[in-house]
């Protein structure tokens, strides 16, 4: 399978083979490895890159919009839009898809840590709206588009299960 993934607007091509149980053969952008990877609970990884002496555990979860999710990786979590322009959603600047009211969507079960808009507030794309803790790691959920919040049903220190709506962006 080969994917186009969209890092920080700096466009990437990743193909992955199957060559084995728990083995992938990954080429980044026309460069090889042979990786040996595992599911660590719902949304994580071990991936094991034996011939550059590497091990990353790391999670990878659904962001707000279709197409998007975040990776959570040392402690950092980066977001990542893949098959971008085959689903018709434009890179990180002018979502032409976002239409109508847009909700912000709890990735996994976590803990909101903070809620950085209110009702009214106007955001731009991709600004930072709630921080949930999940899985001892900070995670930043972005506005989809710019536009006013139109609805905040969440506070602070609040446990949320994955798949709530946190805000909606009008």
């Amino acid at each position: 399978m080969t994917f186009e993934i969209d890092i920080n607007g700096r466009m990437r091509t990743v193909a992955i083979e199957r060559i084995g149980t728990g083995r992938f053969r990954v080429s980044l952008d026309g460069e090889l490895h042979d990786l040996d990877g595992a599911r660590v609970g719902v949304y994580g990884l071990s991936v094991l890159d034996g011939a550059a002496g590497i091990s990353r555990e790391l999670q990878v979860t659904p962001g707000a919009t279709n197409g998007e999710l975040l990776i959570s990786l040392g402690g950092r979590t980066i977001s990542a839009t893949v098959n971008g322009r085959r689903t018709g959603r434009a890179a990180i600047d002018g979502n032409p898809g976002a239409h109508g009211d847009q909700p912000v969507i709890a990735p996994m079960p976590g803990r909101i840590l903070r809620v950085l808009v209110g009702p009214g507030d106007a955001v731009a794309v991709r600004q930072a709206v709630v921080v949930v803790e999940a899985m001892k790691m900070e995670n930043e959920l972005r506005s989809p588009k710019a536009g006013r919040v139109k609805e905040v049903n969440v506070m602070p220190g609040a446990s949320v299960e994955a798949g709530r709506v946190l805000l909606v962006i009008e």
